[in-house]
């Protein structure tokens, strides 16, 4: 076995087909057959299985799939760290939440790159659920998230606290007339977005158990929506007041203890950082 055969493994794996494994990693078929045939013959496992025109992985096969992603990951970073022993270089990724991606991850490029201009930063945004699973499972190398997070194999460090705010429109005096709406309306981000979830327990404690969601996948849509009073929702106080203070909306205040959001920084913890990642989770560490 050579890593050269995990990266075959993972392409076919990825892309449920030996056929586009070979096109993926410049290749003809029966190369691919084989390796992926050497693979299991060593493991003494069978990696996959045909299902219909497509090839999809065994238990076995997922097993190995976090290894090679695992293996791919370390020899990147040995040949970043061997290229670069002088210096501090290569690629991190990273992932946020929306909210995160539009008020802070410029601020972040532009401090990091001044003091390591070798390392280059990608940043990804998606839901706390996708998050997590991409850390997890080697996609991503760190994630800024809401807390609380506890997770094996995964470490967290306390990067700021935020403040919540319910938003409505401008014709809005008193919040509680518009929860006596029937059903009453309410503007949000799709299910596994920690605003959407915060807003649905907000609500439950309010004892309101109906109500009319419009699925948003944008903050600008969801001020726009707001702003028309086609529903309340729940954002950061900063980024309303950073962003869209000239837009026609209200904020009113929640509870402290739903008003509070605090963001960690998450990474695994089962090996050891590459230098990049180090240097990048040192400007959160106490």
């Amino acid at each position: 076995m050579n890593s050269n055969d995990l990266k075959i493994f993972e392409a076919a794996a990825t892309l449920g087909s030996f056929t586009k494994a070979a096109e993926a990693t410049f290749t003809v078929q029966s190369n691919v057959t084989a390796r992926i045939k050497n693979l299991e013959d060593e493991f003494g496992a069978e990696l996959f299985r045909r299902v219909s025109r497509k090839v999809v992985l065994t238990e076995a096969g997922e097993t190995l799939l976090q290894y090679a992603k695992k293996i791919g990951r370390l020899l990147d970073d040995a040949k970043s760290d061997i290229q670069s022993a002088d210096k501090i270089g290569g690629t991190i990724r990273i992932g946020c939440i929306e909210t995160t991606m539009a008020l802070k991850v410029p601020e972040i490029i532009k401090g990091f790159a001044e003091l390591y201009p070798n390392v280059e930063l990608e940043f990804y945004s998606s839901m706390l659920s996708a998050l997590i699973n991409d850390v997890i499972s080697y996609k991503l190398d760190a994630a800024f998230v809401a807390a609380p997070i506890n997770i094996p194999g995964l470490q967290q460090l306390i990067v700021r606290d935020e403040q919540l705010v319910i938003i409505a429109g401008g014709d809005v005096d008193k919040l509680s007339v518009l929860l006596k709406q029937e059903p009453l309306k309410i503007v949000v981000f799709e299910q596994g977005c920690f605003f959407r979830s915060r807003l649905e327990t907000w609500l439950g404690s309010k004892g309101i158990l109906r109500y009319k969601s419009t699925v948003i996948n944008s903050i600008e849509g969801v001020i726009n929506f707001v702003e028309a009073g086609l529903g309340i929702s729940i954002l950061p106080a900063e980024v309303v007041n950073q962003y869209y203070s000239n837009r026609n909306i209200k904020t009113f205040p929640l509870t402290k203890e739903l008003a509070t959001m605090t963001t960690v920084l998450i990474y695994r913890n089962d090996e050891a950082p590459s230098k990049a990642l180090n240097v990048f989770l040192d400007q959160y560490r106490n």
